[in-house]
């Protein structure tokens, strides 16, 4: 099938070329309509604007994409600064994009591809299921950084790249340490959303060790943060909701240390001691759970080596030095001070 160009759009929609260019350029001067309608047959056709030096050959590019979804979640902080840094050492140029919690990461992906001639692209967070079709386009090598190997039906795991935790699997264990610790009254704050992603891993996780051992899942425990977005006023927000609800809890477990942080408080505010009278448990290990009061119990995962791995796995692609991988790495359960044995 042949590309479809600019001259297409504009035949499709019965305008100008330049009338095309003004509604991809959000220009003021184009009918409200008109771009209504040039949007929707751009959306349809699957075109991809190309707004890059027109005469510049693929081969002279050197730029990696790094696309973050959730950026405003500090577990990223860390990552980035380690793929810069190996981007680097191997002379190539980072075009960091900050997807938005609408944005569909792989159409971003897409418009990039055609308009930095990227030579690798990494994805951070966002949705653990994409477009077979979608990805299909992107003729560039792809890794997915924190996020596991079943991105997409139909499609070929050898198209693509992964390096994460086993998010299910760690999150199980958590659970488990609990209910070891004694607790059967176990809440999960979580993501509401239905889009595959490894907060429903996780959430995944917690409902099989609920199941394993025998404990019946009670659906008042089980709480959504607003907007899906990981942080610690929603944290707080939702804690003092389940605190409010009146529903007994002996522990609650934040699939986010974010998440976790803004529940302490909630706690702290309620008159709840922690861990006295409820355990609290985190998921990620980032830093502020080490220097929260008390210490987070937390699933850290290993951020340096994915993020090493995951650039390191790029090149070997790029240079032809290796087919497409999906690594799994091990996370350490942290026992911190805000869980105790009851």
């Amino acid at each position: 099938m042949a590309e479809i160009t600019i001259v297409e759009i504009a035949k499709r929609c019965g305008v100008g070329v330049s009338t095309v260019s003004r509604a991809i350029n959000n220009h003021s001067d184009i009918n409200p309509e008109t771009k209504k309608r040039i949007m929707e047959v751009i959306k349809e056709t699957g075109y991809i604007p190309n707004n890059s030096a027109r005469n510049l050959k693929r081969t002279d590019a050197k730029c990696i994409a790094v696309l973050v979804k959730g950026i405003t979640n500090p577990f990223f902080a860390p990552m980035i600064a380690v793929v810069e840094e190996e981007i680097e050492k191997m002379k190539y140029a980072l075009v960091l994009r900050h997807v938005e919690a609408y944005e569909d990461e792989v159409d971003v992906a897409l418009e990039l591809e055609k308009e930095k001639r990227l030579r690798g692209i990494i994805f951070m967070g966002g949705n653990a299921r994409q477009s077979a079709d979608r990805l299909r386009q992107l003729n560039i090598p792809v890794v997915f950084a924190t996020i596991g190997s079943d991105i997409a039906d139909d499609l070929n795991k050898n198209a693509y790249s992964t390096v994460s935790v086993d998010d299910a699997k760690e999150s199980r264990r958590l659970v488990e340490y609990l209910i070891g610790l004694g607790h059967k009254k176990i809440a999960i704050m979580t993501e509401g959303s239905e889009t595959p992603s490894v907060v429903q891993l996780r959430l995944k996780g917690y409902l099989e060790a609920l199941k394993i051992n025998g404990i019946e899942v009670n659906d008042n425990l089980i709480r959504y943060v607003d907007k899906q977005i990981y942080t610690m006023h929603n944290g707080y927000e939702t804690a003092r909701a389940l605190i409010e609800s009146g529903e007994e809890f002996t522990a609650l477990y934040c699939i986010s240390d974010v998440l976790a942080v803004g529940a302490l408080r909630a706690l702290a505010d309620a008159g709840i001691r922690v861990p006295e009278d409820v355990s609290v448990a985190g998921f990620d290990g980032q830093e502020l759970a080490e220097y929260s009061i008390p210490r987070l119990t937390t699933i850290r995962q290993p951020l340096a080596d994915i993020s090493r791995e995951t650039v390191r796995l790029l090149f070997d692609i790029i240079d032809k030095k290796s087919y497409h991988r999906h690594i799994i790495f091990p996370g350490d359960l942290i026992k911190g001070e805000s869980t105790r044995e009851i």
